[in-house]
């Protein structure tokens, strides 16, 4: 298990790509990758038609939807290619008072650096490339 803490800034973001996966800093991420405001965690997803809220409990016993306060959506890179998720999946995510915004994997790390430099406060969970 990898985790990064978060140390000064706007909190841990993606630095480039490696294969199939992410490098925050020179960590490599080669599964997917969960970023929460102070942590970046190694995440293995469920295909995204099985997803739900429990798959965002990292390996620590970590819940990234649960922080305090709550983080305003989640930012889900769905892979090489946008694919939405399941409506279930949607409202399950809603119901805990969290939005959603579903991008290409590439697209949402582009989209966190943004959030990131703004001071939001979101939870992003990358699918791998390829």
């Amino acid at each position: 298990m990898v985790k990064l803490t978060r140390e000064e800034g706007e909190g841990p973001q993606i630095t480039g790509f490696a294969g199939t996966g992410f490098k925050v800093r020179d960590v490599v991420f080669p599964n997917g990758i969960i970023l929460t405001q102070t942590e970046a965690h190694d995440w293995s997803p469920p295909p995204i038609a099985a997803l739900t809220a429990s798959d965002f409990t990292v390996a620590d016993g970590v819940d990234a939807l649960a922080s305090h306060p709550l983080p305003e959506f989640l930012l889900l890179g769905t892979g090489d290619a946008l694919v939405q998720p399941p409506a279930r999946f949607r409202r399950e995510i809603e119901a805990l008072g969290i939005g959603i915004e579903a991008m290409d994997s590439r697209a949402a790390a582009r989209t966190l650096a943004v959030l990131r430099a703004e001071e939001r406060w979101i939870v992003a969970a990358l699918y791998p490339l390829g």
